[in-house]
């Protein structure tokens, strides 16, 4: 099994593609070793790996955020770890439920926004979702008011130097272009 890496816009974070589907279905993003041992077999025992702080799953890609040692030194342990889990044919998730969105999931705007509201959905889904996994994370829509759009940021983009840029310059601009009502976007945790 052959497992490439590429370096995503946070340094903190690396991007591993194991050439196989990691989740059918939505993402999965773990920020602690007791939550991603319960849900995931596969992030649990990258939990294990000293440095490890964040684990953050895609369709076919696995996004680990540290905070200590240098890339150098964690890097082999994540491939083997990665290499062990897909090797053993264990399952990626516990159990069979889509792993997006756990908790905090819940979406707020006034019933009167609703068509705004699928437009921003779609724009998102179709223009900034895909280029953000490329990045080796995702964003979601959380809600809309006054103008305002809230988003949630996940896996690399989680806590990325770059990520007001790309909320404030990119996706703000995209959004106010096709949405005028939009003035701005802010990030949620």
């Amino acid at each position: 099994m052959f497992i490439q890496t590429e370096s995503t816009p946070n340094p903190a974070t690396l991007k591993f593609l194991p050439g196989k589907e990691v989740l059918r279905e939505g993402t999965a993003d773990f920020r602690d070793a007791g939550t991603a041992a319960e849900a995931s077999p596969l992030a649990g025992r990258l939990f294990e790996i000293p440095g490890v702080t964040g684990v953050f799953f895609g369709y076919d890609f696995i996004t680990v955020t540290k905070d200590g040692p240098d890339w150098q030194h964690l890097k082999p342990a994540i491939l083997g770890a990665i290499m062990e889990h897909f090797m053993s044919g264990a399952p990626v998730m516990a159990s069979a439920a889509p792993a997006s969105e756990a908790g905090g999931t819940d979406e707020f705007y006034d019933k009167a926004d609703e068509e705004l509201v699928l437009t921003i959905k779609e724009l998102l889904d179709t223009r900034v979702r895909p280029a953000v996994a490329q990045d080796g994370g995702d964003i979601t829509f959380r809600g809309f008011e006054n103008g305002t759009v809230f988003l949630h940021m996940k896996g690399a983009c989680a806590g990325c130097p770059s990520s007001t840029a790309t909320l404030k310059h990119g996706i703000q601009n995209l959004l106010r272009h096709f949405v005028p009502e939009v003035q701005q976007v802010e990030q949620v945790a």
